[in-house]
């Protein structure tokens, strides 16, 4: 009897930069794909499920990891009381939060697949074979103009989200995976999206992703 393969996971990530348009380009290629959208990892007051996608980093994002100061406490507490003591691993705030993205990440890539909207998704996936990879972009005038569309935001209220956003969000990929969120060897396709309407940034994806999955599954 011939071999069947198993079919291709198929895994689009998309990371985006304050105003290049993730909130709305990534649901929308999840919908054009027919493929589960997945949003952010930590949820909180301003998000609900998938039911609210914001543009910026929740606060909850931005305060993802307790003080080096706290982690030394707890040591220190745990010895004057004789109890055993943590691992550094399990002590290591930043190791947590790693092991905790590569899980939610891992729970997609070894299911059915989907779009991932940030999560250092590119980054924990860049061996997988049938990840594809994109970033979105574009002049930080552009995105500031494009982001006060997308949230609806005065300038002074867009430009605060723009730097904490960005700011917090390379942060989050440097100081766990070492990486610089917007090196373009992460990627296979990097856009400008505040040059192409969104419409067209959707369309744009979902064919390139289409034609990468196709030449892969080809190959296997």
């Amino acid at each position: 009897m011939p071999q069947t393969s198993e079919p291709l996971v198929k895994v689009l990530t998309v990371s985006a930069r304050y105003g290049a348009g993730g909130s709305v380009v990534g649901p929308k290629v999840a919908e054009r794909l027919g493929l589960e959208f997945f949003d952010r990892l930590i949820h909180g007051a301003e998000t609900r499920s998938l039911e609210k996608i914001v543009e910026r980093l929740t606060k909850e994002e931005e305060n993802q990891a307790p003080t080096g100061r706290l982690m030394a406490s707890l040591t220190q507490l745990s010895a004057g009381f004789g109890l055993p003591q943590p691992s550094p691993d399990d002590m290591d705030p930043r190791r947590q939060l790693r092991r905790q993205v590569e899980a939610s990440v891992a729970r997609v890539s070894t299911g059915d697949g989907g779009v991932i909207l940030g999560r250092a998704a590119a980054v924990v996936l860049s061996g997988h074979p049938s990840s594809f990879h994109v970033r979105l972009a574009g002049p930080s005038d552009r995105c500031l103009a494009q982001g006060m569309l997308i949230e609806g935001v005065t300038e002074d209220v867009a430009r605060d989200h723009q730097a904490n956003t960005d700011r917090s969000w390379t942060r989050f990929v440097t100081r766990l995976f070492d990486r610089d969120p917007s090196d373009p060897g992460l990627y296979h396709l990097m856009v400008d999206s505040t040059a192409i309407p969104l419409d067209h940034c959707v369309e744009l994806i979902a064919a390139a992703a289409t034609a990468f999955w196709d030449r892969v599954g080809g190959v296997r």
